[in-house]
């Protein structure tokens, strides 16, 4: 097998891109790679152009298995596959507790344990090695990826929706059933609808939530909140620093005591803590948005058996979850269509981010036209 050129979106690490030809050779042992058909654009993306450069951007994908390396049994040639940066080793500690999205191993703690990451020099950029966002890189023609970083597609689910599951979806939808563990008739407030919050809304839906709040200042939003499953919406008021008007609307909606279980997904820092005003006595606030920048919260709002919660991935195991989440777009109960609220080509990224940072989408999402 030789290598592949093809075009990728570059990170400079100063915040700033460049699209250019890049090389990726064959898989090595245990390595697959894949021609990509579709990426989602999330805000990590645009954060992600401040690392250390350069950078192959992206990390939401689906694409076709244009290539094994040895050992790579469960995988062939011409298979749809969905990428994952979260990828368990099975053996670490975290693993061995059921934690596989905080493997070691991913997540370079114990390097003794290798890396989940292919070997070095799987791409070139001008002659020189170059790394892969979240060692996937899917602003890309091609991607070389670990094999156990892979999931087999159904052949009738576009790539254009499927691409959306290896990030956003898979954080909103687990922070709901995996994280908070919603309940048949739990009440539910989402502060912030975009594709993070749009899919903690289809997940406490999916769980039978009875009520489900959707807090947010655009219109549009609020719009979509609701085709996908919100019970209630409410728009915050401006003159309401403190967010009390908020709160107590979400009280007038449960009975006056708070929903069971508040969520946050703005990416604001300022409303990281939001969540503990909203939740009932003993209620889950989590905060998904991994907002940056220092917050202060009085330790108060904390009282009263709160539990304050920052997850990972949703608390992604993809053997559990990838499976349920695809079984639910194959049926309809997790839509996904109606999320993707834009595409673009590679070449149009700026626009997409623009897009993205202005609130103009929900979900967009790169198509790429090159076969395999």
């Amino acid at each position: 097998m030789s290598s592949l050129t093809g075009s990728a979106a570059i990170g400079d690490g100063r915040g700033g891109f460049v699209i250019d030809e890049t090389t990726v050779r064959a898989p090595l042992p245990g390595e697959v790679r894949v021609a990509l058909r579709a990426a989602g654009i999330c805000h990590t993306d645009h954060a992600s152009m401040q690392w250390p450069g350069p950078l192959v951007l992206g990390h939401e994908g689906a694409g076709i298995v244009e290539s094994v390396g040895e050992g790579v049994a469960h995988l062939q040639p011409g298979q749809p596959v969905l990428l994952n940066w979260a990828i368990p080793c099975g053996r670490c500690p975290q693993c061995q507790r059921g934690r596989g999205s905080l493997c070691e191993r991913t997540h370079g703690v114990d390097a003794r344990r290798g890396s989940s990451a292919p070997a070095s020099g799987h791409t070139l950029w001008r002659g020189q090695p170059l790394e892969r966002s979240f060692k996937l890189g899917t602003f890309a023609q091609h991607t070389l990826v670990r094999a156990e970083a892979l999931t087999v597609l159904p052949e009738r689910l576009p790539m254009r929706c499927a691409c959306i599951l290896g990030c956003g979806v898979m954080t909103g939808v687990g922070a709901a059933v995996n994280i908070a563990q919603v309940q048949p008739g739990d009440t539910v407030a989402v502060v912030g609808c975009g594709g993070v919050g749009l899919s903690v809304i289809q997940g406490a839906r999916l769980a039978d939530a009875g009520r489900i709040i959707a807090i947010d200042r655009r219109p549009s939003a609020l719009h979509r909140a609701k085709d996908l499953g919100a019970t209630h919406t409410l728009e915050p008021p401006l003159d309401d620093p403190q967010h009390e008007q908020l709160a107590a609307a979400v009280r007038a909606l449960t009975e006056g005591r708070g929903v069971d279980h508040a969520f946050e997904a703005t990416g604001v820092a300022a409303l990281a803590f939001l969540p503990l005003k909203l939740c009932r006595h003993g209620g889950n606030a989590v905060q998904l948005s991994g907002a940056h920048g220092p917050v202060s919260v009085e330790m108060p709002q904390f009282w009263w058996d709160k539990r304050y919660l920052v997850p990972l991935y949703g608390g992604c195991l993809p053997e559990r979850d990838f499976p349920r989440l695809l079984d639910w777009a194959e049926r309809g109960d997790l839509q996904l269509d109606s999320m993707v609220t834009h595409t673009y080509r590679l070449d149009q990224l700026q626009q997409a981010l623009d897009d993205m940072l202005a609130g103009r989408s929900a979900k967009g999402v790169i198509l790429f036209d090159t076969p395999p």
